[in-house]
């Protein structure tokens, strides 16, 4: 039988430091493994968008997270994949903790990137987020 093809919700967070650099993930699973991309995750049923966020980023960062704006929201479908997200990104900043990748079997690497030298290997959420944000 095959599975029930359904549209689901991601969030994802603009997280930049006090020199305006970006955080990003390199992903190892899909959707777009092997790209960077910017932290977040699946909202869980009953959940807020918010407080998926809050929460995703706790989980894989460490830290905790004030939103504090809605950024966009993007049409993440790629048909190659078989992938249909609806995917609201907020930016954010960090109030508590240090960096740390707390998902190694999801997350190749967690770095920090000058706005002005983004690898050119990102993932479709994170180039319609920078370019609403008017970074590129």
């Amino acid at each position: 039988m095959e599975k029930e093809k359904s549209t689901k919700v991601g969030v994802g967070a603009v997280i930049l430091d006090k020199a305006n650099k970006i955080l990003l993930v390199l992903r190892k699973k899909a959707p777009e493994a092997g790209c960077w991309s910017l932290p977040g995750g699946k909202v869980d049923y009953m959940e807020t968008i918010e407080n998926a966020i809050i929460r995703e980023i706790k989980e894989e960062l460490g830290v905790d997270i004030e939103i504090t704006q809605l950024v966009c929201v993007t049409n993440h479908i790629i048909q190659s994949e078989n992938v249909h997200y609806v995917a609201p990104t907020f930016a954010a900043r960090i109030t508590n903790g240090e960096v740390q990748n707390r998902e190694p079997h999801a997350l190749e690497e967690v770095q920090w990137f000058s706005i002005n030298e983004i690898p050119e290997n990102i993932t479709m959420t994170t180039d319609y987020a920078l370019k609403q944000l008017k970074f590129f």
